[in-house]
């Protein structure tokens, strides 16, 4: 069912329909634009004003200022902002038409480019066309120069809206446009950093008949063709992993992965990963690669080696600290988790007031240990090593600490951002890994693994010595753009669905936000 028009929504069909009337179509197909915004605010000179006597700009109307026989206004492209001038002794009749268009509308302007009195570089328009007629009020906030800076008053920055009604919080956000101007960056600075290695980028199966490669419940669909039950996939690994049987000494994917999994400030349902493979390596050459990688991502895109994430200044500069899991944990807590038995660490938990599920094998129990005592208090990076078998069911038994893996993750500010191993290429050990999995399982914990009996037999062809490295991207994007939440990195967030409640909100905010009339420009 339609929602309900607002009073301004109703006016502006209105003005819809007296365009029409008028033979003026409100959605063009196209428009020859000459410059952005950016171009003309860097290109022009006061000494060669003329080399930008004939420009044509598109973008969306942003503040309107009408002052009778002229008017100002600003447009928005993907560049920025630049200022317009309508006068009617250039524009004659046309000049009425101004009166229909409203902010939010979407214009195209050819004219020529000066300076304001008030020294504000601006283009004095001699023909406009409309390109889009905005039905709905955008909220835009008022805004003010203030000692020659723009200065911006109640933006609209409700969180719930702005997740949901992304498309409104880039137009009316510019710092939030910027922030997937990084993330692209970012990404583009991770595939530049493999491919110059000469590792293959790949694409592996999002519908898989058995999900593996991750501690984590999936997501269920069904194939009607084949009437056969399928997952989306909760991690890349096991399916790279045949690559590198197959043949290939490196290969990587970034691409999205699936868990059925509460969601808060870290996590989202639906995610983008990184996953790294590389033969004859083991997990000590990948922990100098992850120094390189993130000091590279650092130097290239923020030009520098150090961050500030939340109030702390994080240095990317190499070596990071590394500390075995087993040592950090007895340093916090006094218990040595590799000799406790599992009612030990249970008990130890509970009389921390921590309660874990009676499904919980030891595994899980010492990772709560490891989340509540010791993560917290790792803010310059910092790898914790040397995972005991219990946690790393993919992961290779280190080679001279028995009960522990050769296994690492990074933490910087408190926040896990990569994991990786020694792969474990034994078939029998992994197949026993995996049997211990299917127990867990039996025994109620969901997130446990399940037999792979393909991998497996993968894994019976021979799979050669191997380095593997996962990154969550969304969680490295927030933490180098010291962004509070996940769903500030991540364009379309999974939300709960909407309702007419906030529907109504909506319209209220922006009612608010841009009342009748509202008109804010400076010349």
């Amino acid at each position: 069912m339609q929602r309900k028009l607002s009073d301004q929504e109703i006016r502006r069909r209105e003005e819809l329909e007296a365009l029409r009337a008028k033979g003026i179509d409100p959605y063009p197909y196209e428009y020859n634009r000459t410059h952005t915004a950016e171009e003309i605010l860097t290109r022009y000179s006061d000494e060669d004003a003329d080399a930008l006597k004939d420009v044509s700009v598109a973008g969306r109307i942003m503040t309107i200022r009408r002052m009778g026989k002229a008017t100002f206004c600003h447009i928005q492209d993907a560049t920025g902002r630049i200022q317009l001038y309508f006068r009617k002794n250039d524009l004659g009749e046309s000049y009425d038409l101004l009166k229909l268009l409203d902010i939010g509308d979407i214009i195209g302007a050819r004219g020529f480019v000066f300076r304001t009195r008030t020294g504000e570089i601006t283009v004095h328009v001699q023909q406009f066309q409309l390109l889009t007629k905005s039905l709905t009020v955008l909220p835009i906030p008022k805004e003010t120069i203030e000692d020659g800076k723009r200065v911006v008053h109640h933006p609209f920055r409700d969180k719930e809206l702005r997740y949901r009604r992304r498309y409104i919080d880039l137009i009316v956000n510019p710092e939030v446009r910027e922030i997937f101007r990084k993330r692209a960056e970012i990404i583009r600075v991770i595939r530049q950093f493999f491919d110059e290695r000469g590792w293959l980028e790949v694409e592996t199966p999002i519908l898989q008949p058995i999900y593996g490669g991750a501690f984590a419940r999936p997501f269920v669909t069904h194939h009607n063709a084949l009437d056969i039950d399928l997952y989306l996939r909760i991690a890349t690994e096991l399916y790279l992993k045949r690559l590198i049987v197959g043949g290939y000494e490196g290969v990587y994917e970034i691409g999205k992965n699936f868990r059925n999994e509460g969601m808060d400030r870290m996590h989202n349902p639906e995610f983008t990963a990184l996953e790294l493979y590389v033969a004859y390596k083991d997990y000590n050459w990948m922990m100098e690669l992850v120094e390189q990688l993130l000091l590279e991502i650092v130097q290239k895109v923020f030009h520098t080696t150090t961050l500030k994430i939340g109030s702390d200044e994080i240095d990317f500069s190499p070596p990071y600290r590394r500390i075995p899991l087993v040592e950090a944990i007895e340093q916090a807590t006094g218990i040595n988790v590799l000799s406790a038995s599992e009612d030990t660490l249970r008990s130890s938990l509970e009389q921390r007031g921590i309660e874990v599920e009676e499904s919980a094998g030891k595994g899980k129990l010492i990772d709560e240990l490891f989340s509540e005592f010791v993560q917290p208090t790792l803010i310059q990076p910092t790898f914790i090593i040397d995972y005991p078998i219990e946690l790393s069911p993919l992961a290779k038994r280190h080679r001279s600490k028995p009960g522990l893996t050769e296994r690492f993750e990074l933490f910087i500010a408190g926040t896990e951002l990569a994991n990786a191993f020694s792969e474990l290429n034994d078939p029998i050990d992994q197949r026993q890994r995996f049997e211990e999995q299917a127990r867990l399982r039996a025994g109620g914990d969901e997130e446990a693994m399940v037999i792979d009996e393909d991998f497996l037999y993968a894994l019976e062809v021979g799979m050669p010595p191997t380095a593997g490295l996962g990154i969550g991207i969304d969680r490295l994007v927030m933490l180098l753009l010291n962004q509070e939440s996940i769903r500030e990195v991540i364009l379309f967030p999974q939300m709960r669905p909407d309702n007419p409640a906030l529907s109504t909100a909506t319209t209220q905010q922006q009612e608010a936000s841009s009342p009748p009339g509202q008109e804010v420009s400076e010349q």
